[in-house]
């Protein structure tokens, strides 16, 4: 195994994704999205999540395929970004046909960047326009760091950030992640250099500086983003992908296997103040998968898009925290 060609989630064929973020506001949201409905499910285990649609992404619920997932920062005004994509699938026609009515299926999930420093002081919500100039801007090659919905974003001891990665499995099918890095916990080691996802790198793709080789790790308290803040200005949203067929009992199960990335990359994670949440899809383009395996690989691209969303992420003015550059300079 190995990454995909771009090391994106885009190496899944048929997944599109865009981005849009405002500087000022220092927040930005996300969408994934196809040329055609794909299947997807969820599975949240943060305990403060804030999401849109996403009942109907149970296996028992009748809804067989979704036309876009989507990421946003700013809380529960972010969940407005579901509605700008659905504007933008409706103006080209896709929706959940009804009669004569489409009707375009939009889960999302937030993460919360309200206190971050950027001018929050809008008088009409942002978020459904940020939304739809992501859906426009959606392709196979996207930015990563400290764009959509990681603009905003933070870890307990430095920037967050928009990560991503791939693996092609050995039957030819491949899987993929997307992340908004924005936890209570911290992605690297005290000293702020390596990154606890080290042990599943491939290559140099954050930095390539290995492991800590340090003894009782995760024992450390300190949390420079509770000091600026608070502990309530948290939680990671992932979308993992593959285009082996699935059901959508199957995603649900990759979607749970999935959170290991992010507890194997985040210390600590799935905090009463995270909403840590993942969706799993498929564009179903290849055949039927090994659940295991892709679960598996959806795990280790988890854990590496954290890593390499933090590793990407870039100053701005007025940030409250250092990049990971910037403290490793």
């Amino acid at each position: 195994m190995g990454p995909g060609a771009r090391n994106l989630i885009t190496d899944v064929p048929g997944i599109l994704v865009g981005n849009a973020q405002d500087a000022l506001l220092k927040s930005g949201s996300t969408v994934l999205t196809s040329d055609a409905p794909f299947t997807a499910s969820v599975h949240v285990m943060g305990g403060a999540p804030g999401t849109r649609e996403t009942d109907l992404l149970a296996p028992d619920k009748s809804v067989a395929a979704v036309d876009a997932l989507v990421l946003s920062g700013g809380s529960a005004f972010g969940l407005d970004a579901c509605s700008g994509v659905v504007d933008g699938l409706r103006a080209t026609g896709r929706g959940f046909a009804v009669g004569p009515a489409q009707i375009p299926l939009v889960p999302g999930a937030i993460l919360f960047d309200l206190l971050n420093g950027g001018d929050k002081g809008w008088d009409h919500n942002p978020y459904r326009a940020l939304g739809r100039a992501a859906f426009d801007a959606a392709a196979e090659v996207f930015e990563i760091g400290s764009v959509g919905a990681g603009t905003g974003a933070m870890t307990a001891m430095m920037k967050g950030g928009l990560g991503s990665a791939s693996l092609t499995l050995p039957d030819g099918s491949t899987v993929g992640a997307l992340v908004g890095v924005n936890p209570v916990g911290s992605v690297t080691t005290p000293g702020d250099r390596h990154f606890y996802a080290a042990p599943f790198e491939m290559g140099d793709e954050f930095g390539g500086f290995g492991p800590d080789t340090a003894s009782g790790l995760g024992l450390s308290t300190e949390n420079r983003k509770r000091d600026a803040m608070s502990m309530r200005e948290n939680t990671t949203i992932a979308i993992v992908a593959t285009d082996a067929t699935l059901t959508k009992a199957e995603c649900q199960r990759v979607a749970v296997a999935a959170h290991d990335g992010i507890g194997r990359a985040t210390v600590p994670a799935h905090t009463p103040h995270d909403g840590d949440l993942v969706f799993a899809a498929t564009t179903a383009r290849h055949n039927a998968g090994d659940v295991t395996l892709i679960g598996h690989a959806a795990a280790l691209c988890l854990s590496r898009a954290i890593a390499r969303g933090v590793y990407a992420a870039t100053p701005a003015a007025g940030d409250l925290l250092q990049t990971w550059s910037e403290l490793n300079a």
